[in-house]
C-alpha cells in the first residue's frame, strides 16, 4: 500500500502522517516513512540545494532535480519495501511537483510534467492521495515568524496557483481524498482512518 500526503505547507501534514504511522504500527502494520525530496543520501543533498533560499534556480532545472531526488528514493527505498509486503507513507510525491512547479512555476506544460513524473516515480501510482486543503491566507498566519526556505518566500500569487493546481489534481484523480485543514487534528484524523481502516487485512 502507498499512500501519499499533499498540501501547501502550514497544512498540518507531518502531524497527521505521524499519527497515521503510529497508528497502523498500532494495528500490526509495517509501515515506512520517506519525505519528498530526501529519504536517501543523494536526495536529502538534493533537497538541500532545492530549499536553499540562496539558490537561483531555473524552473526546468528545479523540476528535473526534483525528479532525479524522486527516481532515487523510489528505487532505492519505496518499491524494495513495497515488493516486500510493506506500507509506505510519502510526506509529498509527484502531486506536488504538478502544483508547485507545473501550476506554481508554470515551468511547462502539465502533460510534459506528467510523463517526466512517471518516469521519475519507476511507475507507481499510490493507492491513496490524502489532500489536506488550507487557503493560503491561513497557512500565511501558521507559518508566521517561522524561517521560509526557497519555496516557501515564493510569493502569494505563486501559491495561489500552486492551490489551483492541487484543487485540479484533486478533482481529476479518483484516488484523491481532500480533507479540510481547518478541522481540528482529531477530526483530520478521524476522516483519514475511515479510508484506511477497510483498507486492513483481518489479521491486522
Amino acid at each position: 500500500m502507498l499512500i501519499s500526503f499533499e498540501g501547501i505547507d502550514g497544512s498540518g501534514k507531518t502531524t497527521q502522517i505521524q499519527r497515521l504511522r503510529e497508528r497502523l504500527i498500532h494495528s500490526g502494520i509495517s509501515v515506512s516513512l520517506f519525505r519528498e525530496p530526501g529519504g536517501t543520501e543523494i536526495s536529502e543533498v538534493i533537497r538541500g540545494v532545492l530549499l536553499n533560499p540562496e539558490m537561483s534556480i531555473d524552473p526546468v532545472t528545479e523540476v528535473l532535480l526534483f525528479s532525479s531526488a524522486r527516481s532515487q528514493l523510489i528505487a532505492e527505498q519505496v518499491k524494495p519495501r513495497l515488493q516486500a509486503g510493506e506500507w509506505v507513507i510519502l510526506d509529498r510525491f509527484y502531486d506536488s511537483t504538478v502544483a508547485y512547479q507545473g501550476y506554481g512555476r508554470e515551468s511547462m506544460p502539465i502533460a510534459q510534467l506528467h510523463a517526466i513524473n512517471a518516469v521519475a516515480s519507476h511507475g507507481l501510482v499510490p493507492d491513496l492521495t490524502f489532500y489536506l486543503h488550507l487557503s493560503r491566507e491561513t497557512a500565511d498566519a501558521r507559518l508566521t515568524g517561522r524561517l521560509r526556505d526557497r519555496m516557501e518566500q515564493a510569493g502569494d500569487a505563486f501559491y495561489d496557483r500552486v492551490i489551483h493546481g492541487f484543487q485540479s489534481l484533486a478533482d481529476s484523480e479518483p484516488r484523491f481524498r481532500t480533507i479540510s485543514a481547518d478541522l481540528s487534528v482529531e477530526e483530520i484524523h478521524a476522516r483519514i482512518w475511515a479510508q484506511i481502516a477497510p483498507r486492513l487485512t483481518p489479521s491486522a
